[in-house]
């Protein structure tokens, strides 16, 4: 027995080894490899279309410099898909619940970004930090403002994430057993909390 809801957000241990390794790998271990033939078989066929529909609809709204990040950006979202949808079986961690691992992800990610374009644009990305029209004695303050929005932004994202994702988690986690308690009591009450535990696990999927 839990002593805490929260208890399902710590990451378990076995013999004082952290689980949260294995939880991380095991997404890449369900996927198959393609085999060097020309013909393979329904599973592979579906899972290369799927892969190829994904990177299409990714890279869809970026210029065709950006289209080589299409390896990093679709191997990051499949993972993250994948751990989520994960996660939302019984019995298993979501390592994405932790902030560490979503600043992990974060910071690096919002860092490239930032010296790329100033690297390759750095005339937009600095126009980035003043809002055009602005008034000249604002100028200062708005930079400072907009400098340091620059800065919290994967903080504020990680946090926002983790959030929902813990609050997600959490509703179904209360609701499950508010429906455990209520079946012998109260069966039709049980059975209406069940169904609003349905929708919200189709949300969390969604989430996911």
């Amino acid at each position: 027995m839990m002593a805490s809801f929260f208890d399902q957000f710590a990451s378990p241990l076995y013999l004082g080894i952290p689980l949260i390794a294995i939880a991380i790998t095991l997404p890449w271990v369900l996927y198959p490899t393609p085999p060097p033939r020309w013909i393979n078989n329904r599973l592979i066929t579906i899972q290369g279309w799927f892969i190829n529909r994904f990177t299409n609809q990714l890279m869809l709204p970026l210029n065709m410099g950006g289209h080589k990040w299409a390896l990093l950006l679709v191997s990051l979202m499949v993972f993250l898909i994948t751990i989520n949808m994960l996660g939302l079986l019984p019995y298993t961690f979501t390592p994405t619940t932790q902030l560490s691992l979503n600043m992990g992800f974060a910071v690096p990610l919002w860092l490239a970004t930032v010296i790329i374009g100033m690297r390759n644009q750095p005339t937009v990305a600095l126009g980035h930090l003043l809002p055009e029209g602005t008034p000249i004695p604002l100028i200062p303050v708005l930079i400072i403002i907009e400098t340091i929005s620059l800065f919290i932004r994967p903080l504020a994202l990680g946090v926002r994430l983790t959030a929902n994702l813990t609050a997600g988690h959490l509703l179904i986690q209360l609701i499950a057993t508010a429906v455990f308690v209520l079946l012998p009591m109260m069966p039709t009450v049980a059975i209406l909390t069940a169904t609003v535990l349905f929708l919200l696990t189709l949300l969390e999927i969604a989430v996911a």
